[in-house]
C-alpha cells in the first residue's frame, strides 16, 4: 500500500508526457482535417507527406543540419572535455562556469547575437547566411551539452587503465584510442544524440540565422501554423517520434546486451581464479 501513491504518481507523469503524443499519432490517421472530431481512418495524409516538396526539403535541410552541427560539435565537445579534465581545481571551475552560459541564456539572446555577428562577417568577408550559418550556430549550443555528456565519464575513470596500457607497451596515442575512447565512448554517443536532439527541435537560433534560402522544418512548421497545422504535420511528427523511440530501444538492447557480456566475463573471471 506504501508504494501505491509513488506508482499513481508515475503513472499520472507518464500520462501527462506522453498522452498530446498519442492524440497527435491518432489524428495522423484521421480522414478530416479536424483537430477535435475523429472523422475515420486514413494513410492519405502519410502519402500526401511524401508528395509535399516543402516539408520534404526542410526535412533534408534539418537533417543535414543536425547531423554535421552534431559531428563537429561531438568532436569539440570531446576534445574540450578531455582539456578541462586535466585542468587545476580553479582553472576547471572557470572554464565549466564559461561553458554553462550557452545552457541558461534564453535562445533570443543566442539567435540575435549570432545573426549580429554573421552580418558583421557578411559586411567584411562576404560570408552568406544559409547551411554555414545554420551549422556554426547550432554547433555553438551543442558543444556545451557534449562537455557536459563527457565529463562525468572521464571523472569516473580509473586513470590507473592509462598507465596499465604503457606499461603494456602502448604509447600515448594508442593508449588514448584503445583505452580512453572506449570508456569514454557512452558520454560520447549521448552528447552526439543531445545535440542532434537539439538540433531538430531548434526554431529560434535557427530562424534568426537561417536567411531566406534555407529554411528547417521548424521554421516550415512554424510558417504553417500561422493558417492551420496540416495533419501532413501530424504524420511527419509520428514518423520521428517512432524512429527515435526504435533509436533509443536499440540502444538500451545494445546497452543490456555489452553488460550482460561484462557480467558474464566478470563471472568468468573469478572462477578461474577460485579454481587457482
Amino acid at each position: 500500500m506504501r508504494k501505491l501513491p509513488s506508482k499513481l504518481y508515475m503513472y499520472a507523469l507518464y500520462l501527462f508526457l506522453y498522452l498530446p503524443i498519442l492524440v497527435l499519432i491518432v489524428f495522423s490517421f484521421n480522414v478530416s482535417k479536424s483537430r477535435s472530431n475523429w472523422t475515420g481512418f486514413t494513410l492519405d495524409w502519410y502519402v500526401k507527406l511524401f508528395h509535399n516538396e516543402t516539408i520534404l526539403t526542410s526535412l533534408r535541410n534539418t537533417v543535414i543540419v543536425a547531423l554535421a552541427a552534431s559531428i563537429f560539435a561531438t568532436i569539440l565537445g570531446t576534445t574540450a572535455a578531455l582539456g578541462i579534465n586535466s585542468m587545476k581545481k580553479h582553472s576547471k571551475t572557470v572554464f565549466m562556469n564559461l561553458t554553462y552560459i550557452p545552457v541558461v541564456s534564453p535562445e533570443i539572446i543566442m539567435g540575435v547575437s549570432l545573426m549580429l555577428l554573421f552580418q558583421i562577417f557578411r559586411t567584411s568577408f562576404g560570408f552568406q547566411f544559409g547551411f554555414a550559418s545554420l551549422i556554426l550556430a547550432h554547433i555553438s549550443f551543442d558543444v556545451p551539452y557534449v562537455i557536459y555528456s563527457v565529463l562525468p565519464k572521464l571523472r569516473g575513470m580509473n586513470p590507473s587503465l592509462v598507465e596499465a596500457a604503457q606499461d603494456l607497451g602502448c604509447n600515448q596515442r594508442q593508449a588514448f584510442f584503445k583505452v580512453v575512447i572506449p570508456e569514454i565512448m557512452p558520454g560520447i554517443f549521448t552528447g552526439f544524440l543531445m545535440s542532434v536532439t537539439y538540433s531538430v527541435d531548434d526554431f529560434v537560433v535557427s530562424y534568426f540565422t537561417s536567411g531566406t534560402n534555407v529554411q528547417t522544418l521548424s521554421i516550415t512548421i512554424e510558417s504553417m501554423t500561422r493558417l492551420k497545422v496540416s495533419p501532413e504535420i501530424n504524420a511527419l511528427s509520428a514518423i520521428i517520434f517512432l524512429v527515435i523511440c526504435v533509436i533509443l530501444i536499440t540502444k538500451n538492447i545494445l546497452d543490456n546486451r555489452k553488460l550482460r557480456r561484462e557480467q558474464e566475463q566478470f563471472r568468468a573471471a573469478q572462477r578461474k581464479e577460485s579454481m587457482v
